[in-house]
């Protein structure tokens, strides 16, 4: 073998490792948003108790005008983030990407996708159709939803992530790239970058580990 194809072979190794090594291998998930608080139990007594944060109360439209609220997504899997149809920066990059998620489960009933628009001028219900229409999506595995200002920015409060309106931000709104991923019991079990490849890649393989959590209940 000369030198050259070895240079070749090892480089080709080095790269399928980092691919590989871009996914971590998990066999749990973490639950998000646990916080303990003092209580006093039924004996009077002052107790620690854990309490586990639950985003289960919330009403939305979707973009066939249907009302949405966390009763459609109890005992699914849902990834969850906040976009504007007319963002100038990192929103046509997280489509692209939550598309690439949706197409691996697009036949799969277990797993749905929650979008919230913070444009609250330009993102009409037709408009959010519009975008749907544009990128193929089916509003039945897909909500693009408008909620209103004050409720799309405390929904993102309770996510713990960034929403708000800015003038000197591109487009009028600063806004997390994260994407979130939800469990049945509407608790966060994971944020990933919803810019990058690797964390799509990961978000992908992380909705495997909790479906087979969701399966063994």
């Amino acid at each position: 073998m000369k030198f050259p194809q070895v240079i070749f072979l090892l480089g080709t190794i080095s790269l399928l490792n980092s691919c590989i090594e871009r996914v971590q291998k998990k066999d749990k998930l973490e639950v998000y948003g646990s916080t303990e608080i003092l209580v006093t139990n039924e004996h009077g007594e002052e107790v620690i108790e854990n309490v586990t944060l639950h985003i289960d109360s919330f009403e939305v439209v979707n973009q066939d005008s249907q009302i949405v609220t966390a009763a459609n997504f109890k005992g699914k899997i849902y990834i969850v983030d906040f976009f504007f149809t007319h963002c100038p920066t990192i929103c046509p990059v997280m489509t692209k990407n939550m598309a690439k998620i949706y197409d691996a489960y697009e036949e799969d009933n277990q797993v749905l996708f929650l979008s919230h628009t913070i444009d609250f001028k330009n993102d009409t219900i037709p408009q959010l159709k519009k975008y749907a229409n544009k990128i193929g999506i089916s509003s039945k595995k897909w909500h693009m939803v408008y909620a209103g200002k004050e409720n799309t920015f405390d929904l993102a409060k309770q996510y713990m992530v960034s929403a708000a309106e800015d003038p000197n931000s591109p487009g009028g709104y600063m806004h997390s790239g994260a994407f979130i991923l939800m469990d049945g019991q509407h608790r966060i079990r994971g944020y990933y970058d919803g810019t990058l490849e690797e964390d799509t890649e990961q978000l992908i393989a992380d909705i495997k580990v909790l479906k087979k959590e969701q399966n063994e209940r």
